[in-house]
């Protein structure tokens, strides 16, 4: 019985140490979303841009556009925040932002600062939406068809080359539906 107890914290260390170099391998930026082909959640949250009043899921529907979750304590965020102003301005992109998690006074400061890329933004401070959503952190985009419905789901910063690899080519197929 001893020597049992002697090899239990041995097999223990090799069971974690397997797990451990088997995340090594994995991507995370392929995060599943159970929501792909399901409406973007309901909510009603306040409107960042236009204190007092509210934004809904309907916001979302008649055009494909992106939904992006930010905040402004998300480092990623302002790497990020470059290419969305180049993609709502020169390309015509229409982005609705979920501010995650975050502080009005600050993300209106961010905004000022950086420039705006956003149509709307909602001001997600409890997390409820992010959480409906399956959000892992800032930031995530979410590709919305012309329905409310999710079609694709990208969590870390966008840049070019993420953009015309995974999301452009999902992006024009639904405006040619």
């Amino acid at each position: 019985m001893r020597r049992v107890l002697l090899f239990l914290p041995l097999a223990v260390v090799i069971g974690l140490g397997f797990f451990l170099w088997r995340g090594l391998y994995l991507n995370p930026k392929e995060l599943p979303s159970a929501l792909i082909g399901k409406p973007v959640p309901q909510f009603e949250l306040p409107w960042l841009e236009k204190p007092g009043q509210t934004l809904t899921q309907e916001a979302l529907k008649g055009k494909v556009s992106l939904l992006n979750i930010w905040a402004t304590w998300c480092p990623s965020c302002r790497t990020e925040h470059p290419f969305l102003m180049e993609l709502a301005h020169r390309r015509g992109i229409p982005i609705y932002g979920v501010d995650y998690k975050d502080e009005v006074p600050a993300a209106n400061r961010w905004l000022s600062d950086l420039g705006n890329p956003y149509v709307a933004n909602v001001v997600d401070d409890k997390g409820s939406l992010g959480l409906d959503l399956g959000v892992y952190g800032a930031p995530e985009t979410f590709i919305i068809d012309k329905r409310g419905v999710i079609r694709y789901r990208h969590a870390g910063p966008l840049n070019d080359a993420i953009w015309k690899r995974d999301l452009l080519p999902v992006f024009q197929q639904l405006q040619g539906e």
